[in-house]
């Protein structure tokens, strides 16, 4: 018997055991709101058909899903004693802001509120935080902003303070703090005659955790009515320039670009990547407007995204390239979509896209092959409306080609985006990044390797939605789309397709482990500082 572990467990009022039992219950208390955020989204998901609604419910479960792996993984770290900040990998702005909107706009429009999200033009694209702390402290404002709002709006602005900091400030129309503000941040504060249930427990984790990252919360009642608070963030470490893609991006100098977009982060993101490819776009919220801008003057470039209101996507590109706008049959068109399975891109490609950009967007060379894939098939197609209804062969002949083309390069190993995120981590964190990919792909692998051989659908694609998303990670996109045709040979249930398509997902999956355990054992070589 362990004398020490008898006595703490009849001790259990020391302090060691009682500043534990402290964060547990801090932690227990985001796992149960970010559970009851996936809970909440499947059961508002329909079944009969996938409208607007139910895409943004699944968008929303993703990304608290997401969130669900980044606290259980806090847990496990507390539960092994190794708690502490490290410098991380860099953080992408335009993802942690999508994830951020499709978290909490659901919560939102639930309650019959608008959700805003604005991001000030001088923050960089790439920034390092602390991703998990970030999370939990931005999600209990957010759930506290939307559950005291009844009508209006809650908005987060994003701005960069000197080269250190940045602030996130969330404002709403709701009541505004109680006669208890200056407690606020104090566990238990709101006490038991507070008109909404709670106990101040979510200002007090997000005060913690703001002073974790060595920042600061800050809270204010608005002149005009409702809450004000301020999260500042410091930044550990400047992320390198030089680090950027090395694909070299498009010159779009002097071209007019539009943006049919109806997420407002995802317009933020998609008009600061077009910017730094020298270009100014044209943005709007739905298909109708889109319609508009065509209409009202000639533009070089369309970014269409599928799922918009009024005129979706998929209805305007019809019409496009039905010759409704005069002049616009052979406008270049990239569409936007989450949903990339084979159904979905044969009905995007069929009513005129020349390219497709999954979402999340996931970087600025994501956006680049897109749109050189679309200024290149516009190109071979020749003439004004060959993408329209009498040039469906040649569309057919141009995706044939396509798909062999990524055929072919599912058999490389591409591995600069991980040498970039190895470099931006550093030593200790590169260590960690390639021990966690390495378990990541060889649970994956042996799950495949159960599910395949007599194939079990709903194992393949739960195996597969976490591959795409470790794949995707790194960058190692020949592993994506190989990940993408098992997927979407699983959802169509063809065995021969299954099989094929999973043995070409487990080449890649080997390819990957072998370059991360050389990379590993390479490490373990360096002498550490």
């Amino acid at each position: 018997m362990n004398i020490n572990s008898e006595a703490r467990r009849q001790s259990p009022g020391s302090p060691e055991d009682q500043a534990q039992l402290a964060r547990l219950r801090l932690i227990g208390h985001d796992l149960r709101a970010a559970l009851c955020d996936i809970l909440g989204g499947l059961r508002l998901v329909s079944h009969d058909r996938l409208d607007d609604p139910t895409r943004l419910q699944l968008e929303r479960v993703r990304a608290s899903g997401e969130l669900l792996a980044r606290l259980l993984e806090e847990g496990l770290t507390l539960v092994a004693e190794q708690t502490g900040i490290g410098s991380g990998p860099a953080v992408e702005i335009a993802g942690l802001l999508y994830d951020l909107e499709m978290r909490w706009k659901g919560a939102a429009r639930e309650k019959g509120l608008e959700f805003q999200i604005a991001l000030a033009p001088d923050v960089p694209s790439l920034v390092r935080v602390d991703r998990l702390a970030l999370d939990r402290a931005l999600g209990n404002i957010l759930s506290n902003a939307i559950k005291f709002t009844d009508a209006g709006a809650v908005r987060v602005t994003v701005v960069l303070e000197g080269e250190e900091a940045l602030r996130f400030c969330v404002v709403d129309d709701g009541p505004g703090f109680g006669a208890e503000l200056a407690q606020l941040g104090t566990a238990g504060a709101r006490g038991a005659a507070a008109d909404k249930p709670g106990e101040g427990l979510g200002l007090f984790i997000a005060k913690g955790l703001a002073a974790r990252m060595g920042g600061a919360l800050e809270l204010a009642n608005r002149a005009e009515g409702g809450a004000w608070v301020s999260l500042r963030v410091p930044m550990l470490r400047p992320v390198p320039m030089a680090l950027a893609p090395s694909t070299p991006l498009p010159d779009l100098a002097g071209r007019r670009i539009l943006v049919a977009e109806d997420s407002e982060t995802n317009q933020i993101v998609l008009s600061h990547m077009l910017a730094a490819m020298g270009t100014r776009c044209v943005l709007v919220s739905d298909g109708e407007e889109a319609l508009a801008a065509l209409e009202a003057a000639p533009f070089d470039l369309a970014i269409v995204d599928i799922e918009m209101p009024r005129l979706s996507g998929i209805e305007l590109m019809r019409l496009v390239r039905g010759g409704v706008v005069a002049g616009a049959e052979g406008l270049p068109i990239v569409a936007c979509t989450a949903y990339v399975l084979r159904a979905n891109r044969d009905a995007i490609y069929a009513a005129g896209a020349d390219a497709i950009m999954a979402k999340p967007l996931i970087g600025m060379s994501q956006l680049s092959a897109a749109i050189d894939e679309a200024m290149t098939r516009a190109g071979r197609r020749g003439g004004p409306g060959a993408a329209g209804p009498g040039g469906a062969p040649a569309q057919a002949a141009a995706e044939a080609g396509a798909q062999a083309t990524g055929a072919a390069e599912a058999d490389e190993l591409d591995t600069g985006e991980l040498e970039q995120l190895l470099v931006l981590a550093g030593p200790s964190g590169a260590r960690e990044l390639l021990s966690r990919l390495i378990a990541d792909l060889k649970r994956v692998e042996g799950g495949l390797d159960i599910a395949l051989p007599h194939p079990d659908i709903a194992a393949i694609r739960a195996q597969t939605h976490v591959l795409s998303s470790v794949a995707g990670a790194v960058g190692a996109m020949a592993l994506y789309r190989a990940t993408e045709r098992l997927n979407s040979a699983a959802h169509d249930g063809e065995a021969e397709a299954i099989r094929i398509a999973g043995r070409a997902a487990l080449v890649q999956i080997d390819r990957l482990i072998h370059y991360a355990q050389q990379q590993a054992a390479a490490r373990r070589e360096e002498p550490q500082s």
